[in-house]
């Protein structure tokens, strides 16, 4: 019931914010495979992580970034398990840092609301996830 609460707000701004048209997914540029994630963690770092994670992304990639949000049902989503280590070994830091600054598919961009620096945090958080 709790959790319907913390849920109910976000999405139902994101139902009365002007939807754009999908448009197709852009290629991730060879370059950005190649950034290397210049942030140290720090404690307070990665709980601004942990609290953006919770606002933006959990609702889909699930509280411990399993792929089982509460919106992937309802979207017909099907999304990688960050908890299985298999899942991002083969994507560099800067792909991720890409996707999560650009989106990818039907995943919103994070783009100018947060800053390089809290969208390299979150990559580490993300990376985070499989070795619990």
């Amino acid at each position: 019931m709790f959790r319907f609460l913390f849920i109910l707000p976000p999405v139902l701004l994101l139902a009365f914010l002007p939807q754009q048209p999908a448009t197709p997914d852009k290629p991730i540029p060879a370059d950005a495979a190649t950034l290397t994630n210049p942030v140290t963690p720090t404690p307070e770092s990665q709980a601004h992580a942990k609290m953006v994670y919770g606002i933006d992304c959990a609702m889909c990639h699930g509280a411990k970034g399993n792929g089982k949000g509460d919106l992937v049902a309802d979207m017909q989503l099907k999304l990688q398990d960050f908890t299985d280590p298999a899942a991002l070994k083969d994507t560099p830091d800067g792909q991720l840092f890409y996707i999560i600054k650009n989106g990818k598919g039907k995943m919103p961009a994070e783009g100018d609301r947060a800053k390089d620096e809290d969208i390299w945090n979150l990559v580490i958080l993300v990376r985070s996830f499989s070795k619990k």
